[in-house]
């Protein structure tokens, strides 16, 4: 692991990978412009042909480059919140190969808010390229996306020629994705950036869409999962779900957001915080951490039902749905 960017641009251009820090999590980057390199992702995390990956740019004037259409939404949208944990979808230009888009018409872009990621970015674009590095989560796919360095090690070893480490990821959660390619804005991820963030830059209240056309990262019904079982169970129901659990010989890690009562207390607990900003910076290591305990089954307090625990809701609901898959 190291800050060796010289080194690291080298190995982006010669095809390798390279992981790289961002506000949200690690990414695991290649040559955006370099099938094979692309290829090389998909090849290391075990990751579907069809599923598509954002492009990094270093800045807003590198848009052009990529997309054949941007919209006024689009543009109004990068002023506010890039660089942050913001995906663009627009309609791609021609030249862009269709590794990266899945085969579709259309490709995502974002400038991540991280000063490693954008130094990197800055120097990859520096002989006046598209400068583009196509980066997924660094870890094997459909399991917990990494937030430090550590973690891409832990999931690829070898598999990637070098780390760049920038500590913690200060987001914590992938980036909110929103679809301007036909018309919207659609969001087709949720993330940091809310839908009531969407609508106060637009004009226009963002429908969140799960799922259909066009593909995008991290929205399958499946993902972010751990390999231990996990559960989520409402707050009210959480201390008769452990006892019953106990009463069979399970031994079970708990997340939650409500301090654990005494009666829990045989089980392992994780205590995060009940603000959702915060909560969501801290779960994938939580995760990470429970899934390597040793227990029978994760069991996760259920977020609030309210808008702002959609991201984290939307991130347990499919580690539930992907979790035990060894």
């Amino acid at each position: 692991m190291t800050r060796d960017f010289g080194r690291a641009v080298e190995l982006l251009r010669a095809g390798e990978l390279v992981a790289f820090p961002t506000e949200t999590v690690y990414g695991l980057g290649a040559d955006a412009t370099n099938p094979a390199a692309v290829a090389r992702i998909f090849a290391a995390k075990g990751r579907p042909a069809d599923h598509p990956l954002i492009v990094h740019l270093a800045g807003h004037d590198a848009v052009d480059r990529w997309a054949e259409e941007v919209p006024a939404v689009a543009w109004e949208l990068m002023e506010a919140f890039w660089p942050g944990p913001l995906t663009l979808i627009l309609k791609k230009q021609a030249w862009v190969p269709s590794t990266v888009t899945g085969g579709q018409d259309t490709v995502g872009l974002r400038v991540p808010g991280h000063p490693v990621a954008l130094e990197l970015l800055r120097r990859f674009a520096a002989d006046g390229g598209p400068g583009g590095i196509a980066a997924p989560s660094a870890n094997r796919f459909g399991h917990i996306s990494p937030t430090t360095a550590a973690h891409v090690g832990e999931e690829l070893g070898d598999r990637v020629a070098l780390i760049l480490d920038g500590g913690p990821c200060t987001v914590g959660i992938e980036s909110t994705i929103v679809d301007c390619s036909r018309g919207g804005p659609v969001i087709l991820r949720p993330g940091h950036i809310s839908a009531a963030h969407v609508e106060v830059v637009s004009g226009v209240q963002p429908r969140l869409v799960a799922g259909g056309a066009p593909r995008v990262s991290g929205a399958l019904e499946a993902h972010y999962a751990p390999q231990t079982p996990l559960r989520m169970v409402v707050g009210e129901r959480l201390i008769d779900f452990l006892e019953a659990e106990c009463n069979q010989g399970a031994r079970c890690a708990v997340i939650g957001h409500s301090q654990p009562p005494q009666a829990g207390k045989q089980q392992l607990w994780r205590h995060l915080s009940a603000d959702p900003v915060a909560y969501a910076h801290d779960l994938y290591a939580a995760l990470r951490d429970m899934d390597n305990a040793g227990v029978a089954l994760i069991v996760v307090e259920a977020p609030p039902d309210r808008p702002e625990w959609t991201a984290v809701t939307d991130r347990l609901r499919r580690a539930a749905a992907g979790s035990g898959n060894a």
